[in-house]
């Protein structure tokens, strides 16, 4: 048995048994890693993965146990080799971020700008996509970043708290509300059909909750992932754009007026969840503490690595983070 072979056990199940689509994950050759299936499954004694013909169905009872295993002993493997390379003074890999389109793309450029000066041979690959796409992606990423209006996010990671930022509404000169100085109420803005995030849609989101409570219902126009996508849509006049305020720029947007968005919104807390047990890279702790410097870098490896409790300072307003 190798680490080479329970890596592309791991592939398998997660390309969902394809064999194709997992030898592209890994690098591999398809029969190179069917050979290494079989010679597996040889010096076990038994089938992990469920057949039918020449294609993978499933996984055996005894096969749930040796992927679960085998995902385990990988990740110990891959903090062996992070410790040993942070021994060395080793500043060159990979860092994957998984994060929300919004942190990719108003947020983090000026960061990882930074971190690409200070680690030059360290390249960093972004994966940017709704908060529970980022989470699924914690197998593989170093960490992740999504965003809550409520309680850290439900999680089997460590949750650090970032910063803090509140909603904007974003309107053309001519809509109904452009010429108002105070924010809308949530009863004001029902009357107007509204442009936000995809998960605005959701019964639990704290938008709906929020209408709910006002006792009025939101007229969702158009959602979308992208902010960009929201303020195009805003130009057409389809109604008035709701998202968060880093994504809004007074040279960028200047045909456009920015009105605060109703108070009664909750704050949103933008957190970097880190998968429990996972040790960093030099680079990758350098990224994060760029994120949250309001934490000390020394607690917050100790927390990471699971030898203090976490007890995170109050996260900053996003303009002073920022």
């Amino acid at each position: 048995m190798t680490l080479t072979q329970l890596r592309y056990l791991v592939a398998i199940a997660d390309a969902g048994f394809n064999i194709t689509q997992a030898a592209e994950r890994v690098h591999a050759t398809q029969p190179g890693l069917s050979k290494q299936l079989k010679q597996l499954e040889d010096e076990l004694g038994f089938q992990i993965f469920l057949r039918r013909g020449r294609s993978l169905e499933g996984v055996s009872p005894a096969g749930v146990k040796v992927i679960d295993s085998a995902r385990k002993i990988l990740a110990e493997a891959a903090n062996i080799r992070s410790y040993a390379a942070n021994e060395r003074g080793e500043y060159r890999g990979r860092l994957l971020l998984a994060t929300t389109h919004t942190q990719a793309r108003y947020v983090l450029p000026p960061v990882i700008a930074e971190l690409a000066r200070r680690y030059p041979q360290v390249s960093v690959d972004l994966f940017a996509a709704g908060d529970a796409e980022v989470l699924d992606k914690l197998d593989e990423a170093d960490f992740g970043l999504i965003s809550t209006a409520g309680p850290a996010p439900a999680t089997s990671g460590v949750a650090v708290p970032l910063y803090r930022w509140r909603r904007v509404l974003l309107v053309p000169a001519t809509h109904p509300l452009a010429a108002r100085e105070e924010a809308p109420t949530l009863a004001e803005l029902a009357l107007y059909p509204l442009i936000s995030y995809e998960s605005s849609k959701h019964p639990d989101s704290s938008l709906q909750r929020a209408f709910a409570q006002a006792g009025v219902v939101p007229q969702i126009a158009m959602t979308a992932r992208d902010a960009n996508l929201i303020k195009t849509y805003v130009r057409t006049g389809m109604g008035a754009g709701l998202l968060a305020e880093m994504a809004v720029s007074g040279r960028e947007d200047a045909d456009l007026r920015v009105l605060q968005a109703p108070l009664e919104l909750p704050e949103c807390v933008t957190w970097a969840v880190v998968p429990r047990g996972r040790v960093l890279r030099e680079y990758a702790l350098a990224l994060l503490h760029a994120l949250a410097p309001q934490i000390d870098p020394r607690d917050l490896r100790r927390i990471l690595e699971g030898n203090q409790d976490a007890r995170w300072p109050e996260p900053p307003r996003w303009q002073a983070a920022g």
